[in-house]
């Protein structure tokens, strides 16, 4: 036989998959004994025919399934503790599985199954599977479910993602008389902190992980988010609209935006930028265009981010850009009055429940110093994931890659490179990027958005599953075919709508590398770029 007709035979065979490995009809999974899980639906989904439990899936609405292949859906209940609830689901393709699972994580505090992601990697030929976490909630910022529920905390903090896994895992082994060939793992947020707590705890149930902006040091993540409330409510003239943020936004522009050598709204490193809020100090009385004093102090407080009374840093600051826009400041920090944004209810909602158990605990009176001591004795060896040894994981030959928006005004993005910073420290440079790359998006704020070019295959499925041009398949590639990820050409979108075009491109550059534009050609064009 020729070495053609092999390959041949070989795509063949792959590409049948999923059909040549089936075994079991998936209602038949109903009667599977696992430990401490109990089945609770088994059942075949014709193409086309599922509908969301919830009237609005997570991200999407009922009509995000209707494309969706014929499938063998798994829940199942996980009770480790007598306190835990874990619920799962898991999706495999009923046809033409591509021998892979994938792993989805959850933003905020969790509490509900992300459909929407693991139907799009369903559509991909993954099998796929999601959880609560242990506990349901109607809001990413509701703690309320941790009050008095140290377990449960636990199954949020790390417990909750190792046992879909585990259960996952098993689960696919039977259906299809085989369990994956690879498992990956990818997620945003609190998903970038569950990923890197998967990595450094439990370093054999994925090769590949993808952690984006992780809220890994999560217990100095809330001190900051405390310490940001205070300093900008306790005294009402130190709050800052959101009608002020276009101002800040123009004179950080003003500052910084050409130092990089391209005027676009986008700064290619924040931290080469010394904008000073004093410059916004207004000269008499107040207007949106400036700041009053106590707005001014609030702001640089905001940048600078915390320190305890021995000055030294509790978390880092935002850096200056992109505070503007539907998806800046003005949800997460500033809110639509003051005590009304997302990080004032994380951080309230977080220290009544489950540093301190109390519900009528009052942010206003609290002294930080104290607050970060007991934050940290209580919950860091829960909640954080901010071990730099990952001796274990690469050793099984694990992948990680990390992403993080300069702009991001949830989780600071410094917080990252001090992460990442610390396992060179600890594993060696060389060692490091055998296995871990970090890539840091210039103008994108959460997860996405922003004035940057912040699609890049992060969120789920795109056009282009190129892995030049999409970060989950660069993984999938070095994990599989042991070609590391260089540049990464990520899009920005006509009002971040993929329907209406393209806007412009730009590279993204492994850390420290920054894409530097050649002075040849349009800068909307990433061909134009060099990583440098």
């Amino acid at each position: 036989m020729s070495r053609q007709h092999i390959a041949f035979l070989g795509l063949a065979l792959f590409g049948a998959y999923g059909q040549a490995l089936a075994k079991q009809p998936c209602e038949k999974l109903a009667s599977l004994k696992l430990p401490n899980t109990t089945i609770t639906v088994a059942e075949s989904v014709a193409a086309g025919a599922f509908v969301s439990p919830i009237p609005t899936a997570p991200g999407g609405d009922p009509g995000d399934f209707k494309d969706l292949p014929a499938f063998c859906r798994v829940a199942a209940t996980i009770r480790p503790t007598k306190d835990s609830d874990i619920k799962v689901e898991l999706w495999m393709p009923a046809e033409a599985w591509n021998g892979k699972f994938r792993g989805r994580g959850n933003g905020g505090f969790a509490g509900s199954i992300g459909y929407v992601g693991i139907g799009m990697a369903l559509k991909q030929g993954y099998a796929a599977a999601s959880t609560d976490t242990g506990h349901t909630s109607p809001q990413m910022t509701d703690a309320r479910w941790a009050l008095d529920h140290p377990e449960k905390i636990a199954d949020f903090g790390y417990r909750g993602i190792h046992e879909m896994t585990r259960v996952a895992k098993a689960t696919i082994k039977v259906f299809y008389g085989s369990g994956p060939r690879h498992s990956y793992f990818g997620s945003c947020s609190n998903g970038g902190r569950q990923a890197l707590m998967e990595a450094q705890r439990f370093p054999q149930d994925y090769d590949g992980i993808l952690a984006g902006a992780p809220a890994n040091f999560w217990t100095h993540l809330l001190d900051k988010a405390l310490a940001d409330s205070q300093a900008t409510t306790l005294d009402q003239a130190s709050y800052i609209p959101t009608s002020k943020l276009p101002a800040i936004a123009r004179a950080v522009n003003a500052a910084c935006d050409a130092q990089d050598g391209v005027s676009d709204g986008i700064l290619n490193d924040p931290r080469q930028c010394h904008f000073d809020p004093e410059m916004l100090l207004c000269e008499q009385g107040n207007a949106e265009e400036c700041l009053t004093a106590q707005q001014v102090t609030a702001l640089k407080m905001l940048y600078a981010g915390p320190d305890d009374a021995r000055r030294h840093k509790i978390f880092p600051g935002y850096l200056p850009g992109a505070e503007d826009g539907p998806n800046g400041w003005a949800p997460w920090i500033t809110g639509p009055a003051p005590g009304e944004s997302l990080l004032f209810a994380f951080s309230t909602g977080y220290f009544s429940n489950m540093v301190y158990g109390k519900p009528d605990w009052n942010y206003k009176v609290a002294d930080l110093d104290e607050t970060v001591q007991a934050n940290d004795a209580k919950l860091a060896k829960i909640l954080n994931a901010t071990d730099p040894n990952l001796t274990a994981f690469k050793a099984r030959g694990g992948k990680l890659i990390l992403y993080h928006g300069w702009n991001d005004p949830a989780i600071p993005a410094l917080n990252t490179i001090n992460y990442y910073t610390s396992v060179v420290n600890r594993m060696g440079a060389r060692e490091t990027d055998a296995f871990v790359k970090l890539y840091m998006i210039p103008g994108m704020q959460h997860c996405s958005s922003g004035p940057g070019p912040d699609s890049f295959g992060q969120n789920g499925p795109t056009e282009n599953t190129d892995p030049r041009h999409n970060i989950q398949s660069a993984l999938e590639q070095w994990v599989e075919k042991a070609i590391a990820p260089s540049s990464i050409t990520a899009t920005k979108y006509v009002e971040d709508d993929s329907k209406m075009g393209v806007k412009m491109t730009r590279p993204l550059c492994p850390y420290p590398q920054v894409a530097m534009w050649t002075g040849k050609g349009s800068t909307a064009d990433a061909v134009n770029f060099a990583c440098k």
